[in-house]
């Protein structure tokens, strides 16, 4: 009889300690996001779409050095390189990526390519929204990664692959 009443209490005991975790959880306020309500809260650890980014004076900050897609475990970034001229100077160094595309349908998000980027020009942006109905769409050209240059940038240069919408890339089509 001993046994049973001690089985009892340690029954009871068990339910009781899960009871308290599950009522002081009952009454703190939720964490749940309201999305698309309201703008979600990323960590500075996010590790969203990728972003091409642009020095001071609004050049290209890759060089074409293809560290990156050497990196790449997915072997999902594809880059060409070309040579700077003296009347057209697309990056602070000798070459930039005259192509640089990012296969959305084989990337892992594993941030291989930003760490192994020796000029910080490729990072992690806080975009994630990538459903599409067709895998043409998720292979992303230079023109879509690139971050836009400032509005005194843009007039100055007349550029015109930034003037397009950043939703879809036109040449993807």
């Amino acid at each position: 009889m001993a046994s049973i009443l001690g089985g009892i209490v340690e029954t009871v005991a068990a339910l009781a300690s899960g009871f308290k975790v599950t009522f002081r959880q009952m009454f703190r306020p939720t964490v749940t996001e309201n999305y698309p309500d309201e703008a979600p809260n990323f960590q500075n650890r996010f590790r969203g779409l990728h972003v091409l980014q642009r020095d001071e004076a609004g050049l290209e900050k890759c060089v074409a050095c293809f560290l990156c897609s050497a990196a790449c475990p997915s072997n999902c970034i594809y880059i060409e390189a070309a040579d700077n001229t003296a009347e057209q100077q697309i990056s602070a160094g000798e070459r930039y990526a005259s192509v640089y595309n990012i296969d959305y349908n084989r990337c892992i998000f594993c941030g291989y390519c930003v760490e192994a980027c020796p000029t910080d020009a490729i990072t992690h942006g806080h975009e994630f929204e990538l459903a599409s109905y067709n895998v043409t769409d998720l292979i992303y050209r230079k023109e879509r990664l690139l971050a836009q240059k400032t509005t005194t940038d843009q007039t100055a240069a007349g550029d015109p692959a930034l003037s397009m919408p950043s939703g879809r890339n036109q040449s993807a089509s």
